[in-house]
């Protein structure tokens, strides 16, 4: 049975709610989580995946922290994290074997008619952005579209052209776009 669920043996890999405050500025977009993350139930779970150092580096959230108070630690900054697609094909943890006919993105009319103060996406890594480019945003009215968007490099251990010191100067933009400071 082929469709947005199954293509051939192939089953699909469905993301996570979003983790989000009402009061959210800010929203973290990754693609899909791999299978680590899946195994898990937890946002970027694999071992070397940089998102939760990297957020220990900018935000000061431990890494010692539980998941849990992570996620917390997230909410009372104001950011939201979740995933462009809400299902799709994927052999694997990696983003590029996405079979793009079985790609199901979440409502994200429904998120933003939720979290109105989300003025900034950030994008962790480029098939995340280029899933919104292609599926979310043509289908998106203009009134709930956020005003700014910005790729950062992939924190997936698989994205290795980039060291852990280049990724976390990327990603303090964050930090930065929530102090209201210049980009």
């Amino acid at each position: 049975m082929n469709g947005p669920f199954c293509t051939g043996t192939q089953k699909a890999v469905s993301s996570f709610p979003p983790v989000s405050a009402p009061d959210a500025l800010l929203l973290i977009l990754g693609s899909m989580p791999g299978r680590a993350s899946l195994t898990a139930k937890q946002y970027y779970a694999h071992p070397r995946n940089a998102f939760w150092p990297i957020m220990e580096e900018i935000l000061a959230i431990p890494g010692a922290m539980s998941y849990e108070e992570r996620l917390l630690a997230l909410k009372d900054r104001r950011i939201a994290l979740w995933d462009v697609l809400a299902s799709c094909v994927r052999p694997g943890s990696l983003d590029s074997n996405i079979e793009a006919p079985s790609i199901l993105p979440n409502d994200f009319s429904s998120f933003f008619s939720k979290h109105p103060r989300i003025h900034t996406v950030f994008f962790n890594g480029s098939m995340a952005e280029q899933s919104w480019k292609r599926h979310v945003l043509p289908t998106l009215p203009p009134a709930l579209r956020p005003k700014t968007s910005l790729r950062l490099p992939s924190t997936s251990p698989a994205h290795a052209g980039r060291t852990f010191e280049e990724k976390t100067e990327a990603w303090k933009i964050i930090e930065q776009t929530l102090k209201g400071e210049p980009s």
